[in-house]
């Protein structure tokens, strides 16, 4: 019936009454944290684009690890920064690497905490590219040996979760086959199965010096102008075996991530990426919006769109908002 009976407003009136029929929550469980780990002792580099995030030595990992144990968040996936980089990206699978020091490190000092590894060749590689280069371009499946072996070395260190991001064809199921192989069959993988070839990662680059060589990586990394193509990327990866499917980034693609929650009913996790925090973080310094309202306002868009998980480097402020409001 129409207005006067009906006011919506009425549900409006308060907080108490608004959280009441809210239909979107957002939880610190939800959230995983971001963190770019470089080689050395007593590091500490503040990564410019993005105001609060540092390259972190694995000595300094602890005091991290400390307050994110403390905020109540979850989970981390980790980004490594190698002292030596070569054309296959051989740091990238050496047990000793910067990223399988952290793994343990962490947990020797909070188990409890759930460790992802992003696993990709571009940290590593001293082109900048995702693979192995033949001919100016990435050569798919003579990366996909590297990729597992990659992945088997994090695991075998400790990591709980493995996160393939290099949009190779068939990575998931070859890390999928090779951890199997290897007695890690409950082991399970977030495939970043819907990765736009983005502007937004550019902060990313500064923060993990993967910026490319030559060209860009729009021959393996999807067409933003594609939506349908998103979902054959999703299908695959879980026929190859992912648990989990992502897609990135967040904000400017929260279609895709609706679309494929209700296309395949998986859980699906949503990378609010370094352009999107570096824009809003700009925007709040030079006093354009309220960037705290702003953030919380995105990360509750992205949930409502049919993200189960969220890796955002807003993590630890959410946390403490929602830890104000409980």
């Amino acid at each position: 019936m129409p207005f006067p009976k009906h006011r919506p407003r009425r549900l409006r009136k308060n907080e108490i009454i608004r959280k009441m029929v809210r239909e979107t929550t957002l939880s610190v469980d939800d959230l995983i944290l971001p963190l770019f780990v470089t080689f050395g002792k007593g590091k500490k580099i503040a990564i410019k684009s993005m105001p609060g995030h540092y390259q972190l030595s694995v000595d300094n990992l602890a005091k991290e690890v400390k307050e994110i144990k403390t905020l109540g968040i979850p989970a981390v996936i980790l980004f490594g920064i190698p002292e030596h980089k070569d054309e296959v990206g051989s740091e990238a699978y050496n047990p000793k690497g910067v990223v399988q020091q952290a793994i343990k490190a962490i947990k020797d000092k909070a188990p409890e905490l759930y460790v992802i590894t992003d696993v990709c060749m571009c940290e590593y590689t001293s082109h900048g590219h995702c693979g192995v280069i033949k001919h100016e371009d990435v050569d798919n499946d003579a990366t996909l040996e590297l990729l597992a072996k990659e992945a088997l070395s994090h695991v075998k260190a400790g990591a709980d979760m493995v996160a393939p991001s290099d949009m190779m064809d068939g990575r998931v199921g070859a890390i999928r086959k090779i951890l199997d192989e290897n007695n890690f069959s409950h082991t399970p993988i977030m495939s970043y199965a819907a990765k736009y070839a983005s502007a937004f990662y550019g902060p990313f680059r500064e923060a993990a010096e993967s910026t490319p060589e030559f060209g860009d990586r729009r021959s393996y990394q999807m067409d933003p102008a594609n939506s349908d193509e998103a979902l054959r990327e999703v299908r695959l990866d879980i026929e190859e075996g992912a648990d989990i499917v992502m897609v990135k980034p967040a904000l400017p693609y929260l279609d895709i991530i609706r679309r494929i929650k209700d296309e395949f009913k998986y859980p699906v996790a949503a990378y609010n990426v370094s352009g999107e925090f570096s824009m809003l973080k700009a925007a709040n310094q030079l006093g354009w919006m309220d960037g705290e309202r702003a953030m919380m306002e995105s990360l509750v868009s992205i949930k409502r769109a049919g993200a189960d998980l969220i890796l955002t480097y807003f993590a630890k402020e959410a946390a403490k908002i929602l830890y104000r409001a409980s």
